[in-house]
């Protein structure tokens, strides 16, 4: 008998083929495109199919923002509806699925058609909050088990009130009680992971410096039994057997589907897993589904409406042409985005980022499209105070984006780039002026920090505007947490942006080059 496990991962809410940075873009990927290809395989496959949803599906896209934010009744059915014409056996919770609040997230279960699997995210009372641990199908007379699990460090990065009542544990050590359990419940056992790999998938050495956050090397090696590791959360593209276990992960919004195929014969009344394949099935070519684009024509006109709406003009330019000189040379785009911040909460020191290289600033006029395209997550504002010592560690921190090259030119840190895009842990600073010099090492590259025209004191109190996924010490930050924070603004900054500019219609483009960035 041959099985086959089909999965997503990290779609985001990306169900038509833009990035919608530019109107009526057709790009390689989105859920049209997965449908498609689903479909195909679901036909192509020599005996019984099994498709999961690893997570993060709830937010993420300018109209998984529209959904959950815009809309006048704010429910998830639109985009749940969406999903539902995949026809997923079972979904797994991502870090960003609690990004909108624990109501918002039991609605899309709810109008969901799939069936939620969480092991490791916990009530008070030690069972499994939202959903259930695990699911046994029963498929041609094999029983096949499929354990949900995800990150565990959702609960250093989300808003407490988020998840206020739930307790997320180690997926090791979560598996390392079910596994055992359920292959005596079940001839095969699935892991769904909404995790990574925190080695080197060739070398065993270690790639991550935020313990817990991915475990998915650990799980292989520790605990034996698991016959097919479904992974996510980096956006890799990754198709392996690591410890001789079959591993995907599907990459992001869509663009490519993991593919899992077991071979199993029945031994001594029992079914056992003789052989296996790991593949990514690529959905860049893939038609779009009919069914999904018809049903969803009226919301994607909906969200390109708002998209287009004027917001203000600019005395000047607030575009960005290079994203790496940007993150060399402060942009007006930048200083604009810090003053925002910074006229918002009441302070005079902020920090931000470019977040990616998709985001080109604001265009004349400034629209929602250029919000959302530009600050992609929902995010709101948090002050925290700290000291003097405290900033120049972050500093040094975000300094940490920058090398050397071979030539001895200012490049990017290749740990930014893999085995995860992470930009957005690069932050500008505005309010104090300051110089980094890549040549010298780690730790030692801010210079010249001053506030206020005067040098730093170790001890000095200040007040930082930032978002508040680095104010609890997103991003490896661990200078700023949670009992820093003295103040919030639980507004999405994209909305923050929308609301100044109603205010302030017409934006002089200024930029006063408050940081250096050399050798």
């Amino acid at each position: 008998m041959e099985l086959t496990i089909l999965s997503t991962s990290d779609i985001h809410g990306y169900v038509f083929p833009t990035n919608y940075v530019k109107q009526g873009s057709l790009l390689p990927f989105g859920l049209a495109r997965v449908a498609t290809i689903m479909k195909e395989e679901r036909q192509k496959a020599n005996g019984p199919v099994i498709t999961i949803d690893d997570g993060d599906f709830l937010e993420g896209s300018p109209l998984a923002y529209y959904v959950a934010q815009v809309q006048p009744v704010h429910n998830p059915q639109w985009l749940m509806d969406a999903y539902n014409q995949i026809g997923y056996d079972c979904g797994v919770l991502g870090n960003h699925e609690f990004n909108y609040g624990k109501h918002y997230l039991k609605l899309a279960i709810n109008e969901s058609d799939r069936h939620f699997v969480n092991a490791n995210v916990l009530n008070a009372d030690g069972q499994a909050a939202l959903g259930q641990p695990f699911r046994i199908i029963n498929r041609n007379g094999l029983k096949v088990a499929i354990l949900g699990l995800t990150t565990q460090t959702v609960a250093q990065w989300e808003r407490q009130d988020n998840i206020e009542g739930l307790h997320f544990q180690s997926a090791v050590e979560t598996a390392r009680y079910f596994v055992p359990f359920l292959h005596q419940l079940a001839d095969v056992v699935v892991v769904a992971y909404h995790g990574g790999f925190e080695r080197d998938l060739n070398t065993g050495k270690p790639t991550e410096k935020n313990p817990g956050e991915n475990e998915a090397y650990q799980l292989l090696k520790d605990i034996k039994g698991i016959d097919a590791l479904i992974t996510g959360h980096q956006h890799r593209h990754i198709a392996a057997k690591v410890f001789g276990t079959p591993v995907t992960q599907p990459g992001f919004r869509g663009d490519a589907i993991g593919k899992i195929t077991l071979q199993i014969e029945k031994k001594d009344d029992r079914f056992v897993v003789e052989d296996s394949q790991a593949e990514l099935v690529y959905t860049k070519e893939a038609p779009l589904n009919k069914a999904i684009m018809e049903s969803t024509a009226s919301l994607d006109r909906e969200v390109d409406s708002w998209l287009e709406q004027p917001l203000g003009k600019i005395d000047g330019s607030l575009t960005v042409t290079d994203p790496f000189q940007a993150r060399i040379t402060e942009s007006a785009y930048i200083e604009f985005i810090q003053r925002v911040q910074m006229a918002t909460m009441g302070v005079d020191i902020s920090a931000t980022a470019l977040f990616n290289n998709e985001g080109a600033g604001f265009e004349n006029p400034i629209t929602m499209r250029n919000i959302m395209t530009n600050y992609v997550y929902p995010d709101g504002l948090a002050v925290v105070q700290v000291t003097g010592k405290e900033l120049k560690e972050a500093l040094e921190r975000s300094a940490r984006y920058f090398v050397l090259d071979n030539d001895g030119e200012i490049a990017v840190n290749p740990s930014f780039v893999f085995p995860k895009h992470r930009q957005y842990n690069y932050d500008m600073y505005e309010g104090v002026n300051y110089e980094i010099r890549v040549s010298e090492p780690v730790g030692n590259r801010i210079q010249n920090l001053t506030y206020h025209d005067q040098p730093v004191k170790d001890d000095e109190p200040l007040k930082i505007v930032l978002n508040h996924y680095r104010a609890g010490g997103g991003g490896h930050y661990d200078m700023f947490s949670e009992d820093k924070i003295i103040a919030e603004n639980k507004t999405s900054m994209s909305q923050i942006i929308a609301d100044y500019l109603r205010e302030h219609p017409l934006i002089k483009a200024d930029v006063n080059h408050n940081f250096k960035v050399i050798k």
